[in-house]
Protein backbone atom coordinates (compact mmCIF):
# COMPACT_ATOMS: atom_id res chain seq x y z
CA UNK A 1 0.00 0.00 0.00
CA UNK A 2 1.46 3.57 -0.57
CA UNK A 3 2.98 5.54 2.30
CA UNK A 4 0.68 7.07 4.46
CA UNK A 5 -2.49 5.91 2.31
CA UNK A 6 -5.43 4.06 4.20
CA UNK A 7 -4.41 3.87 7.37
CA UNK A 8 -6.55 5.17 9.85
CA UNK A 9 -10.69 6.42 10.18
CA UNK A 10 -11.97 10.18 9.52
CA UNK A 11 -11.81 10.83 13.19
CA UNK A 12 -8.23 9.76 13.65
CA UNK A 13 -7.18 11.98 11.19
CA UNK A 14 -9.04 15.13 11.85
CA UNK A 15 -8.10 14.46 15.69
CA UNK A 16 -4.42 14.88 14.29
CA UNK A 17 -5.27 18.20 12.68
CA UNK A 18 -5.12 21.65 14.86
CA UNK A 19 -5.14 25.43 13.66
CA UNK A 20 -3.03 27.03 11.78
CA UNK A 21 -3.38 30.55 12.24
CA UNK A 22 -2.38 31.76 15.31
CA UNK A 23 0.20 33.68 14.39
CA UNK A 24 -0.79 34.90 10.53
CA UNK A 25 -0.89 38.38 10.45
CA UNK A 26 -3.76 40.66 8.07
CA UNK A 27 -2.90 42.86 5.02
CA UNK A 28 -2.89 46.28 7.19
CA UNK A 29 -4.17 50.01 5.98
CA UNK A 30 -0.74 50.88 5.09
CA UNK A 31 -0.34 48.22 2.78
CA UNK A 32 -3.78 49.12 0.92
CA UNK A 33 -2.95 52.88 0.57
CA UNK A 34 0.46 51.88 -0.79
CA UNK A 35 -1.26 50.11 -3.44
CA UNK A 36 -3.36 52.90 -4.39
CA UNK A 37 -0.32 54.90 -4.91
CA UNK A 38 1.14 52.50 -7.12
CA UNK A 39 -2.14 52.13 -8.88
CA UNK A 40 -2.17 56.22 -9.54
CA UNK A 41 1.41 55.82 -10.91
CA UNK A 42 0.85 53.87 -13.07
CA UNK A 43 -2.52 55.71 -13.99
CA UNK A 44 0.22 58.74 -14.49
CA UNK A 45 2.92 56.54 -16.70
CA UNK A 46 -0.03 55.75 -18.76
CA UNK A 47 -2.52 58.66 -19.34
CA UNK A 48 -5.39 57.42 -17.75
CA UNK A 49 -7.44 59.85 -15.70
CA UNK A 50 -8.80 57.50 -13.21
CA UNK A 51 -10.27 53.81 -13.28
CA UNK A 52 -13.18 52.20 -11.51
CA UNK A 53 -12.83 49.18 -9.14
CA UNK A 54 -16.03 46.67 -9.44
CA UNK A 55 -16.86 44.88 -5.77
CA UNK A 56 -15.29 41.79 -5.84
CA UNK A 57 -11.35 40.90 -5.29
CA UNK A 58 -10.06 44.55 -6.78
CA UNK A 59 -12.19 46.29 -5.01
CA UNK A 60 -10.43 44.76 -2.03
CA UNK A 61 -7.02 44.60 -3.12
CA UNK A 62 -6.83 48.49 -3.60
CA UNK A 63 -9.20 49.33 -0.21
CA UNK A 64 -9.36 46.56 2.20
CA UNK A 65 -13.38 46.46 1.52
CA UNK A 66 -15.12 43.25 0.86
CA UNK A 67 -17.92 43.89 -0.84
CA UNK A 68 -19.46 40.79 -3.44
CA UNK A 69 -20.59 41.90 -6.67
CA UNK A 70 -24.45 42.16 -7.72
CA UNK A 71 -27.04 43.41 -9.63
CA UNK A 72 -26.42 46.92 -7.68
CA UNK A 73 -23.60 49.02 -8.47
CA UNK A 74 -20.91 49.15 -5.80
CA UNK A 75 -17.42 50.09 -6.27
CA UNK A 76 -14.77 52.98 -6.50
CA UNK A 77 -13.15 55.50 -8.18
CA UNK A 78 -9.79 55.73 -8.22
CA UNK A 79 -8.10 58.91 -9.59
CA UNK A 80 -4.63 59.58 -11.60
CA UNK A 81 -4.14 62.24 -8.47
CA UNK A 82 -6.25 63.15 -5.41
CA UNK A 83 -8.58 60.75 -3.30
CA UNK A 84 -10.28 57.92 -4.24
CA UNK A 85 -14.44 57.94 -3.78
CA UNK A 86 -16.97 55.05 -3.38
CA UNK A 87 -20.32 54.82 -5.41
CA UNK A 88 -23.26 52.61 -3.34
CA UNK A 89 -26.86 52.24 -2.79
CA UNK A 90 -27.65 54.57 -0.39
CA UNK A 91 -29.31 51.90 1.99
CA UNK A 92 -26.03 50.13 2.20
CA UNK A 93 -23.92 53.55 3.48
CA UNK A 94 -23.85 52.56 6.82
CA UNK A 95 -22.62 48.72 5.86
CA UNK A 96 -20.30 49.73 3.48
CA UNK A 97 -17.98 52.07 5.73
CA UNK A 98 -17.83 49.33 8.51
CA UNK A 99 -16.48 47.24 6.36
CA UNK A 100 -14.02 49.75 4.97
CA UNK A 101 -9.87 49.82 5.60
CA UNK A 102 -9.06 52.74 3.46
CA UNK A 103 -11.79 55.53 4.20
CA UNK A 104 -13.51 57.93 1.62
CA UNK A 105 -16.00 59.67 0.73
CA UNK A 106 -19.78 57.49 -0.39
CA UNK A 107 -21.40 58.83 -3.40
CA UNK A 108 -25.20 57.29 -3.13
CA UNK A 109 -28.12 56.68 -4.85
CA UNK A 110 -31.47 55.45 -3.95
CA UNK A 111 -33.04 52.94 -5.91
CA UNK A 112 -34.82 54.63 -8.25
CA UNK A 113 -32.05 56.67 -8.98
CA UNK A 114 -29.69 55.92 -11.83
CA UNK A 115 -25.57 55.10 -10.57
CA UNK A 116 -24.53 55.68 -14.08
CA UNK A 117 -25.43 59.36 -13.89
CA UNK A 118 -23.56 59.90 -10.35
CA UNK A 119 -20.59 58.24 -11.76
CA UNK A 120 -20.45 60.62 -14.37
CA UNK A 121 -20.81 63.21 -12.12
CA UNK A 122 -18.72 61.69 -9.39
CA UNK A 123 -15.77 62.10 -12.60
CA UNK A 124 -17.08 65.69 -13.52
CA UNK A 125 -16.52 66.69 -10.06
CA UNK A 126 -13.15 65.55 -10.40
CA UNK A 127 -12.24 67.78 -13.54
CA UNK A 128 -12.55 64.93 -15.73
CA UNK A 129 -14.50 65.36 -18.34
CA UNK A 130 -12.28 63.95 -21.49
CA UNK A 131 -9.28 61.38 -21.75
CA UNK A 132 -9.09 57.80 -20.67
CA UNK A 133 -11.11 56.18 -17.78
CA UNK A 134 -10.09 52.34 -16.81
CA UNK A 135 -12.62 49.82 -16.04
CA UNK A 136 -11.84 46.93 -13.79
CA UNK A 137 -11.65 43.86 -15.99
CA UNK A 138 -14.48 42.18 -14.04
CA UNK A 139 -16.79 45.03 -13.92
CA UNK A 140 -20.23 43.44 -15.46
CA UNK A 141 -21.38 44.67 -18.80
CA UNK A 142 -24.30 46.41 -17.67
CA UNK A 143 -22.53 48.75 -15.51
CA UNK A 144 -19.68 49.66 -18.21
CA UNK A 145 -22.85 49.96 -20.96
CA UNK A 146 -24.61 52.35 -18.20
CA UNK A 147 -21.67 54.78 -17.51
CA UNK A 148 -20.81 55.22 -21.34
CA UNK A 149 -24.57 55.67 -21.70
CA UNK A 150 -24.54 58.20 -19.39
CA UNK A 151 -21.11 59.75 -20.60
CA UNK A 152 -20.11 59.30 -23.83
CA UNK A 153 -17.51 62.07 -24.30
CA UNK A 154 -14.73 60.02 -22.29
CA UNK A 155 -12.43 57.01 -23.48
CA UNK A 156 -13.16 54.33 -21.99
CA UNK A 157 -10.37 51.53 -21.23
CA UNK A 158 -9.49 48.25 -19.96
CA UNK A 159 -7.66 48.87 -16.40
CA UNK A 160 -6.20 45.55 -16.38
CA UNK A 161 -2.49 47.16 -16.91
CA UNK A 162 -3.58 48.84 -13.78
CA UNK A 163 -5.13 45.88 -11.67
CA UNK A 164 -2.82 43.14 -12.75
CA UNK A 165 0.20 45.35 -12.88
CA UNK A 166 -0.08 46.30 -9.21
CA UNK A 167 -1.73 43.05 -8.15
CA UNK A 168 0.72 40.04 -9.92
CA UNK A 169 3.72 41.44 -8.06
CA UNK A 170 2.94 40.18 -4.00
CA UNK A 171 4.27 41.95 -1.44
CA UNK A 172 6.01 40.24 1.33
CA UNK A 173 2.45 39.78 3.61
CA UNK A 174 0.93 38.44 0.59
CA UNK A 175 3.77 35.95 0.37
CA UNK A 176 3.21 35.09 3.96
CA UNK A 177 -0.80 34.38 3.25
CA UNK A 178 0.02 32.51 0.71
CA UNK A 179 2.26 30.24 2.42
CA UNK A 180 0.31 29.76 5.08
CA UNK A 181 -2.80 28.80 3.19
CA UNK A 182 -0.94 26.62 0.93
CA UNK A 183 0.75 24.56 4.12
CA UNK A 184 -2.43 24.49 5.22
CA UNK A 185 -4.13 22.22 2.32
CA UNK A 186 -1.37 20.41 2.25
CA UNK A 187 -1.87 18.95 5.71
CA UNK A 188 -4.87 18.32 4.57
CA UNK A 189 -4.30 16.41 1.88
CA UNK A 190 -2.20 14.63 4.02
CA UNK A 191 -4.94 13.81 6.37
CA UNK A 192 -7.11 12.85 3.36
CA UNK A 193 -4.94 9.90 1.98
CA UNK A 194 -5.42 8.85 5.46
CA UNK A 195 -8.98 7.80 5.37
CA UNK A 196 -9.46 6.17 2.16
CA UNK A 197 -10.80 2.86 1.78
CA UNK A 198 -12.26 0.66 -0.76
CA UNK A 199 -15.96 1.55 -1.71
CA UNK A 200 -15.52 4.92 -0.16
CA UNK A 201 -17.19 8.17 -2.23
CA UNK A 202 -15.98 11.41 -3.64
CA UNK A 203 -18.21 12.80 -1.27
CA UNK A 204 -16.83 11.16 2.02
CA UNK A 205 -13.91 12.77 0.53
CA UNK A 206 -14.77 16.47 -0.47
CA UNK A 207 -16.88 16.22 2.99
CA UNK A 208 -13.93 15.27 4.61
CA UNK A 209 -11.61 17.37 3.28
CA UNK A 210 -14.11 20.29 4.15
CA UNK A 211 -14.17 19.27 8.05
CA UNK A 212 -10.29 19.53 7.35
CA UNK A 213 -9.69 22.85 6.00
CA UNK A 214 -12.12 24.11 9.11
CA UNK A 215 -10.14 22.34 11.31
CA UNK A 216 -6.60 23.55 10.27
CA UNK A 217 -8.03 27.47 10.36
CA UNK A 218 -9.68 27.89 7.12
CA UNK A 219 -13.61 29.52 7.98
CA UNK A 220 -14.88 28.64 5.61
CA UNK A 221 -13.86 25.50 4.76
CA UNK A 222 -12.58 24.13 1.20
CA UNK A 223 -12.80 27.03 -1.43
CA UNK A 224 -12.80 23.97 -4.03
CA UNK A 225 -12.57 20.16 -4.16
CA UNK A 226 -12.16 17.51 -6.95
CA UNK A 227 -12.05 14.12 -5.74
CA UNK A 228 -11.41 11.69 -8.71
CA UNK A 229 -10.94 7.34 -8.34
CA UNK A 230 -9.64 5.35 -11.16
CA UNK A 231 -10.22 6.57 -14.78
CA UNK A 232 -12.13 9.46 -13.85
CA UNK A 233 -8.67 11.15 -12.89
CA UNK A 234 -8.12 11.71 -16.79
CA UNK A 235 -10.50 13.98 -17.02
CA UNK A 236 -8.97 17.45 -15.45
CA UNK A 237 -12.17 18.68 -13.41
CA UNK A 238 -13.96 15.72 -12.97
CA UNK A 239 -17.17 13.88 -14.56
CA UNK A 240 -20.86 13.96 -14.00
CA UNK A 241 -20.96 10.85 -12.36
CA UNK A 242 -17.29 9.85 -10.23
CA UNK A 243 -16.90 6.15 -9.08
CA UNK A 244 -16.28 3.99 -6.13
CA UNK A 245 -12.29 4.00 -4.97
CA UNK A 246 -11.29 0.31 -5.71
CA UNK A 247 -8.06 -1.32 -5.10
CA UNK A 248 -5.15 0.37 -7.31
CA UNK A 249 -6.99 2.82 -8.42
CA UNK A 250 -5.52 5.95 -9.26
CA UNK A 251 -6.43 8.97 -6.67
CA UNK A 252 -6.57 12.76 -7.72
CA UNK A 253 -7.28 15.02 -5.50
CA UNK A 254 -7.42 19.06 -6.04
CA UNK A 255 -8.24 21.10 -3.06
CA UNK A 256 -7.37 24.75 -2.04
CA UNK A 257 -8.88 26.96 0.66
CA UNK A 258 -8.35 31.11 1.46
CA UNK A 259 -6.22 32.51 4.37
CA UNK A 260 -7.19 36.37 4.15
CA UNK A 261 -9.25 35.97 0.75
CA UNK A 262 -5.68 34.26 -0.54
CA UNK A 263 -5.76 31.18 -2.25
CA UNK A 264 -4.08 27.63 -1.86
CA UNK A 265 -4.63 25.28 -4.80
CA UNK A 266 -2.67 21.52 -4.24
CA UNK A 267 -3.11 18.88 -6.35
CA UNK A 268 -1.52 14.98 -5.84
CA UNK A 269 -2.30 11.99 -7.44
CA UNK A 270 -1.08 8.64 -6.08
CA UNK A 271 -2.39 4.91 -5.96
CA UNK A 272 -4.78 3.19 -3.56
CA UNK A 273 -2.81 -0.03 -3.42
CA UNK A 274 0.24 -0.77 -5.47
CA UNK A 275 1.03 1.38 -8.55
CA UNK A 276 1.49 -0.60 -12.08
CA UNK A 277 4.29 0.11 -14.14
CA UNK A 278 1.75 2.21 -16.29
CA UNK A 279 0.80 4.02 -13.62
CA UNK A 280 4.55 4.81 -12.54
CA UNK A 281 5.39 5.81 -15.83
CA UNK A 282 3.48 8.60 -16.25
CA UNK A 283 3.67 9.56 -12.78
CA UNK A 284 7.17 10.18 -13.17
CA UNK A 285 7.01 11.70 -16.25
CA UNK A 286 4.41 14.26 -15.38
CA UNK A 287 6.83 15.14 -12.48
CA UNK A 288 9.78 15.65 -14.64
CA UNK A 289 7.15 18.10 -16.77
CA UNK A 290 6.51 20.14 -13.76
CA UNK A 291 10.38 19.92 -12.63
CA UNK A 292 10.84 21.00 -15.92
CA UNK A 293 8.72 24.33 -16.01
CA UNK A 294 10.37 25.14 -12.14
CA UNK A 295 13.75 24.73 -14.42
CA UNK A 296 12.45 26.90 -16.84
CA UNK A 297 10.94 30.00 -14.45
CA UNK A 298 13.94 32.65 -14.50
CA UNK A 299 14.00 36.07 -13.91
CA UNK A 300 13.56 37.72 -17.61
CA UNK A 301 12.02 34.16 -19.34
CA UNK A 302 8.60 34.48 -20.29
CA UNK A 303 5.58 32.66 -19.10
CA UNK A 304 5.28 31.01 -22.33
CA UNK A 305 9.01 29.35 -22.20
CA UNK A 306 8.07 28.11 -18.55
CA UNK A 307 4.41 25.99 -20.72
CA UNK A 308 6.77 25.32 -23.39
CA UNK A 309 9.51 23.91 -21.07
CA UNK A 310 6.99 21.74 -19.62
CA UNK A 311 4.99 20.15 -22.44
CA UNK A 312 8.33 19.47 -24.24
CA UNK A 313 9.03 16.12 -21.93
CA UNK A 314 5.22 15.33 -22.81
CA UNK A 315 5.57 15.48 -26.26
CA UNK A 316 8.74 14.27 -26.54
CA UNK A 317 7.66 11.05 -24.78
CA UNK A 318 5.14 10.81 -27.48
CA UNK A 319 1.93 12.67 -26.17
CA UNK A 320 -0.05 15.55 -27.45
CA UNK A 321 1.09 17.12 -30.01
CA UNK A 322 0.28 20.66 -28.58
CA UNK A 323 -2.91 20.09 -26.75
CA UNK A 324 -3.94 16.79 -27.87
CA UNK A 325 -4.77 13.70 -25.63
CA UNK A 326 -3.13 11.40 -24.79
CA UNK A 327 -1.27 14.50 -23.60
CA UNK A 328 -1.35 18.08 -21.51
CA UNK A 329 -4.51 19.39 -22.52
CA UNK A 330 -4.13 22.87 -20.92
CA UNK A 331 -1.94 25.81 -19.57
CA UNK A 332 1.36 24.54 -17.41
CA UNK A 333 0.42 26.89 -14.69
CA UNK A 334 -1.47 30.38 -13.63
CA UNK A 335 -0.63 32.74 -11.35
CA UNK A 336 -2.70 33.54 -8.01
CA UNK A 337 -3.45 35.54 -5.12
CA UNK A 338 -6.74 36.92 -3.91
CA UNK A 339 -8.34 34.94 -7.14
CA UNK A 340 -7.70 31.92 -7.93
CA UNK A 341 -6.59 32.35 -11.28
CA UNK A 342 -5.06 35.56 -12.19
CA UNK A 343 -3.03 37.11 -14.38
CA UNK A 344 -0.33 36.42 -15.53
CA UNK A 345 -0.31 32.36 -16.89
CA UNK A 346 1.89 30.09 -18.05
CA UNK A 347 0.42 29.67 -21.47
CA UNK A 348 1.97 29.91 -25.08
CA UNK A 349 0.38 32.97 -25.75
CA UNK A 350 1.39 35.05 -22.94
CA UNK A 351 4.89 36.89 -23.06
CA UNK A 352 4.55 38.08 -19.72
CA UNK A 353 8.32 38.37 -18.50
CA UNK A 354 9.26 36.79 -15.05
CA UNK A 355 9.33 39.09 -12.62
CA UNK A 356 10.11 38.98 -8.74
CA UNK A 357 6.56 38.95 -6.66
CA UNK A 358 4.85 36.56 -9.02
CA UNK A 359 3.36 33.97 -7.85
CA UNK A 360 2.07 30.46 -10.40
CA UNK A 361 1.11 27.14 -10.23
CA UNK A 362 2.59 24.42 -11.63
CA UNK A 363 0.85 21.85 -12.76
CA UNK A 364 1.44 20.26 -16.61
CA UNK A 365 -1.23 17.40 -15.97
CA UNK A 366 -0.85 14.16 -18.51
CA UNK A 367 -4.26 12.68 -19.32
CA UNK A 368 -4.78 9.53 -21.00
CA UNK A 369 -8.14 9.24 -21.73
CA UNK A 370 -9.10 5.46 -21.03
CA UNK A 371 -6.74 5.10 -18.60
CA UNK A 372 -6.16 7.82 -15.90
CA UNK A 373 -4.44 11.08 -15.33
CA UNK A 374 -1.46 12.50 -12.99
CA UNK A 375 -1.52 16.07 -12.11
CA UNK A 376 1.23 17.24 -9.81
CA UNK A 377 0.47 20.70 -8.93
CA UNK A 378 2.32 22.91 -6.66
CA UNK A 379 3.09 26.81 -6.35
CA UNK A 380 6.25 28.65 -6.56
CA UNK A 381 6.85 32.54 -6.08
CA UNK A 382 9.81 34.62 -8.23
CA UNK A 383 12.60 35.92 -6.46
CA UNK A 384 15.30 38.20 -7.61
CA UNK A 385 17.63 34.82 -7.83
CA UNK A 386 14.96 32.41 -9.19
CA UNK A 387 11.89 30.31 -8.63
CA UNK A 388 10.95 29.25 -4.87
CA UNK A 389 8.54 26.58 -4.22
CA UNK A 390 5.75 27.20 -1.68
CA UNK A 391 5.25 23.47 -1.19
CA UNK A 392 8.25 20.48 -2.08
CA UNK A 393 7.16 18.30 -5.10
CA UNK A 394 5.45 15.31 -4.64
CA UNK A 395 8.47 12.78 -3.18
CA UNK A 396 7.33 9.33 -4.74
CA UNK A 397 4.32 7.61 -6.18
CA UNK A 398 5.12 5.06 -3.16
CA UNK A 399 5.44 7.97 -0.67
CA UNK A 400 3.81 10.74 -2.36
CA UNK A 401 3.57 12.74 0.87
CA UNK A 402 7.61 11.99 1.95
CA UNK A 403 6.22 10.34 5.38
CA UNK A 404 8.95 7.34 5.37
Amino acid sequence: MTVGVGTQTPQQALASLSDMTHDVAAIGVGEFEQRISQAQQLMQQQGIEAIYINAGTNLYYFTGTRWYASERMVGAIIPARGELEYIAPAFELDTLQGYMAVKGKVNTWQEDESPFQLFADMLANKGINAGKVGFDEATAFFIFDGIRSANDQLNYVNAKSITAGCRMIKSPAELALLQRAKDMTLAVHIAAASILREGISTKEVEDFIHQAHIKVGAPAGSYFCIVLFGEDTAYPHGVKSPKTLELNDTVLIDTGCQLGGYNSDITRTYVYGEPSERQRELWNLEQQAQLAAFAAATIGATCASVDQAAREVIVNAGFGPDYDVPGLPHRTGHGIGLDIHEWPYLVLNDHTQLAAGMCFSNEPMLCVPGEFGVRHEDHFYMTESGAVWFTQPAKSIDDPFGLS
